[in-house]
């Protein structure tokens, strides 16, 4: 009972200061408890080692994890009820050459897109989803890739069927048909693209292209006429594509069905963490598609300079968000 009242209160101080992740470190002689926000990590509390792994088996137990497996990687999720909302939480717990634990929880909040999009920008790529075809986010692991993914999908309306297979479900959406990768059973990403393209959707949306299998069934999916919205791992926006060459796909097929390509970070700004977005579309994409050399970005540092001048950003996340 004790433990459980100290998970809550770390749950909900992490939420009263919107806390991005939470980290449970083992140390050598006692856990660590870090939480990571806008202003960066900080540590919260030091604890008794018995203290911190019984913390961990709580959260585990919560989002479905094996207990008993302290070595090999895990993934979990759960939802956290507090003042009346509900927060969804993703747990990844992974052992280290000691046999010790640790954990690291993200907290996803309800999203204010006013806020969260930068002007414009949300509003442009919702009209380029119209047109249907494939879009592409990219950016490093925490950068909101999935959260775009799914408000252009809900900005479409509600008479659109919406498909997600994901690797876990990160965000729950009732109005979406949400599959999730069973590695234990058997049930891999293309697997499920191949069925979910059964199912009939209007709109797709696949939570990595990981390799040339699972690129191919969604730029076919594409070329059929669905709006697939899809994610790579990429170091800025034109080099997008070449990320997608590289998974098979040739340059004349991304020609026919590639609607746009969108980098993406969350900055710290003055009204929160906010989404910034490099877009190429139309005439800039494709110009890019058949250069043997391609550039970086569109616009990407012309709009850090304008957020620097209207005092949205300062001058040290200017310089640390430059290069993308």
């Amino acid at each position: 009972m004790k433990t459980k009242k100290l998970v809550d209160r770390i749950l909900q101080e992490a939420i009263q200061i919107r806390t991005s992740d939470i980290f449970l470190l083992p140390k050598k002689e006692k856990y660590q408890l870090l939480f990571r926000n806008k202003m960066g990590i900080k540590e919260i509390d030091n604890l008794q080692v018995d203290e911190g792994k019984e913390i961990i088996n709580i959260f585990k137990y919560s989002a479905q994890m094996d207990i008993s497996e302290h070595r090999r990687p895990q993934v979990g999720a759960m939802t956290y009820s507090y003042e009346q909302n509900d927060y969804f939480l993703r747990l990844s717990s992974l052992g280290d050459f000691n046999d010790q634990e640790s954990l690291v929880i993200r907290i996803i909040y309800k999203l204010d897109a006013s806020k969260y999009f930068l002007k414009g920008q949300f509003e442009q790529i919702l009209s380029l989803a119209y047109k249907r075809g494939l879009i592409i986010t990219s950016g490093p692991t925490g950068s909101g890739k999935t959260t775009t993914m799914y408000e252009l999908a809900k900005g479409l309306g509600n008479d659109k069927i919406v498909l997600t297979i994901e690797d876990p479900v990160e965000i729950e959406e009732e109005r979406f048909i949400q599959a999730q990768i069973n590695k234990e059973a058997g049930i891999d990403y293309l697997d499920l693209l191949k069925a979910a393209l059964r199912h009939r959707p209007d709109v797709l949306i696949v939570g990595e292209l990981r390799d040339k299998a699972t690129a191919r069934v969604a730029l076919d999916a594409a070329l059929s006429g669905h709006l697939v919205l899809a994610t790579v791992h990429a170091r800025n926006t034109l080099q997008t594509i070449s990320r997608l060459e590289g998974l098979g796909l040739r340059t004349d097929e991304l020609a026919n069905c590639l609607t746009a390509v969108c980098y993406q970070r969350l900055l710290p700004t003055q009204t929160g963490l906010s989404c910034l977005m490099d877009i190429a579309d139309s005439d800039k994409l494709h110009e890019n598609l058949f250069q043997k050399v391609r550039g970086d970005f569109v616009n990407w540092t012309q709009n850090l300079a304008l957020l620097k001048e209207e005092g949205e950003i300062d001058d040290r996340t200017f310089q640390l968000f430059k290069e993308g």
